[in-house]
């Protein structure tokens, strides 16, 4: 065994036990060095796994192509294995861990022979805060270390900072054969244990990310008092200077990273309002000194969707790509060396490769460059709305916590709860409607309560609950909740609101709700803007329009409590009473 960088027992017995089953050549341990990491790039171009790109227009940036059935995440194949099926809860694949344990045994015995085991430690969060928690990742893939570069903070200090104590979280990752019949990613929440096996895609095989970060941090939150959630975290700033924070939740494709990274409309600029960047994907939530609720970004990077972005929708986050960034499952433009994907710019390169490494030319082509999941992995601190606080190892305290959703006609534009009970039944209720994006039927309303429905790692019922403890918890000191819709569309499928920057104007209503600046229109869904309060000017909405995107249709809404008691009874005990008090009251309200 190479040198070890610890001599926590915990650690290095585990590695042994890991290494007499995936039998690699040699193991390797990741010391967070430039040396090593450029080494280890430099070994990846030769051995084809990435290619470098133009050092002068993209300064430290690869390609990487994935196998072209392992593209996205596969939620069939994700377990989460609890030794009661009851705590895995309806929502979650369940397998019981001895069983789980023996089937990827087998698949895991000499899957690393003619390999190289690679020990990555990391952290989620600053190391050393009330915050982090710390992993160690085995893998064979070159791509997984440098991506956990990005994405966390890996190296030294982190084994330094663990010592000799036992409690981290295991990592097993092995490509194997890439073999979709025996993909699995596996989760035991009681160990604190993922193994991945079959897959060499990102969102995958990068076990810090959703993997532990949510499904098995949210476990550990339950048991600790704290919170794991899919969360974007941003300020505002006001003209005065002060910043206030969000966290905020939303399924996919209802514009999370655009509105993480959100630039004011020009006006807002000239007046002095800033947006800051503190995540755009996870939020860990613990109650602080002052008895608030703080929020803390645990990544060090983004895992950003390529396709879509572009300098229009979300200029800081291509700018974030600019340099030191993997992207994976784009198309390599030949001529200069760049990449590109769909919705970039409207010149597609001539001379190309595509995603699957294949000679494209998007000027005739009928076929897609970049697969409509593609990735970039940039650097957090490259992002230029960057929050000065994304350091801050006491995270920053939240004034308001958002839910929205994408919905043609039922959600208004925004609203906010009674109380942080109702407010957890408005999350609990949340769902999209399917655009062609996903497969299946358009318009088709999916339940998605807080954006966690495939990423908690226990029982969505009890899940439920714990955020019901947490507003006990904080009594009077809490966040206030809210809800958004950005897409209302009029009878013809057009967006009403313009959406993206301008949602700014919403956001700045939010904040005022939280500071009891501006009062608000009792209805049964909850508290609405007084059509004035929200500011327009220069908006391209007139008052008229705004009042439509305020409206509540009884008769939508009673279709909507129907939908939700549905989505409840998968639960059965495990509901709680509160929320069905809250769906019941609601139900009232609308009679």
């Amino acid at each position: 065994m190479a040198l070890a960088l610890t001599e926590n027992t915990a650690i290095l017995n585990w590695i042994d036990e890991m290494a007499a089953m995936t039998q690699p050549d040699q193991i390797v341990w990741i010391d967070g060095s430039q040396a090593q990491l450029n080494a280890l790039r430099a070994e990846a171009v030769a051995s084809g796994e990435l290619e470098k790109l133009s050092e002068e227009k993209l300064p430290g940036c690869y390609l990487h192509r994935t196998a072209v059935n392992d593209v996205a995440r596969v939620e069939d194949r994700t377990y989460i294995c609890s030794r009661r099926q009851e705590d895995a809860g309806p929502t979650n694949n369940w397998m019981a861990p001895d069983e789980m344990y023996a089937k990827l045994k087998k698949l895991y015995t000499a899957s690393m022979k003619g390999r190289t085991m690679y020990v990555i430690p990391y952290s989620l969060g600053v190391v050393g805060s009330p915050f982090a928690k710390y992993g160690i990742e085995l893998t064979d893939s070159i791509y997984v270390v440098l991506n956990m570069n990005i994405m966390t903070r890996v190296g030294r200090q982190v084994l330094d900072a663990l010592g000799d104590s036992p409690d981290y979280v295991k990592g097993l990752h092995a490509k194997a054969d890439v073999d979709p019949e025996n993909r699995y990613i596996v989760h035991f929440p009681e160990d604190n244990t993922i193994m991945s096996v079959n897959s060499a895609y990102g969102g995958n095989v990068l076990l810090g990310k959703k993997c532990f970060a949510l499904r098995i941090a949210s476990a550990q939150g339950r048991r600790e008092g704290w919170m794991a959630e899919h969360m974007l975290i941003l300020g505002i700033q006001n003209p005065k200077g002060e910043v206030h924070y969000l966290a905020a939740a939303f399924p996919s494709a209802c514009g999370k990273t655009n509105l993480a990274m959100l630039i004011p409309p020009a006006r807002y600029r000239q007046q002095g309002w800033k947006v800051w960047c503190v995540g755009d994907d996870i939020a860990w939530i613990r109650v602080g000194e002052d008895g608030r609720l703080w929020a803390m970004n645990p990544e060090y990077g983004f895992f950003g969707v390529a396709p879509g972005t572009n300098e229009k929708s979300n200029p800081n986050a291509l700018h974030t790509t600019q340099k030191d960034t993997i992207f994976t499952n784009v198309v390599r433009n030949l001529d200069d060396n760049t990449v590109w994907w769909e919705g970039l710019d409207k010149n597609p390169p001539k001379n190309a490769v595509d995603w699957k490494g294949n000679p494209w030319d998007g000027t005739v082509s009928a076929e897609k460059g970049a697969h409509p999941n593609s990735r970039f992995t940039a650097p957090a601190k490259n992002c230029p709305c960057l929050s000065p606080e994304f350091e801050n190892p006491r995270g920053v305290p939240l004034s308001a916590i958002v839910f929205g959703g994408r919905r043609a006609k039922t959600a208004p534009l925004v609203y906010q709860s009674f109380d942080w009970e109702h407010g957890v039944f408005v999350g609990s209720a949340m769902a999209s409607e399917t655009t062609a994006a996903a497969a299946g039927a358009v318009g088709v309303v999916r339940r998605d309560p807080m954006a966690m429905l495939p990423f908690c790692g226990y029982n969505m019922g009890d899940y439920w609950q714990h955020w019901l403890h947490m507003g006990t918890v904080v009594t009077g000191r809490a966040p206030k909740i809210f809800h958004v819709n950005w897409f209302r569309t009029d009878d013809e499928g057009h967006f009403i609101w313009p959406g993206f920057g301008e949602n700014l104007r919403v956001l700045v209503w939010i904040m005022k709700r939280c500071f009891d600046e501006v009062g608000a229109d009792e209805t049964p869904i909850g508290y609405l803007p007084k059509p004035q309060d929200i500011d327009l000017e220069d908006s391209g909405v007139d008052l008229d329009t705004l009042k439509g995107l305020l409206n509540v249709d009884t008769e939508l809404w009673k279709e909507e409590a129907a939908g939700i008691r549905a989505f409840y009874s998968k639960f059965g005990r495990t509901l709680p009473s509160a929320l069905s008090a809250q769906l019941d009251a609601l139900e009232r309200r609308l009679d």
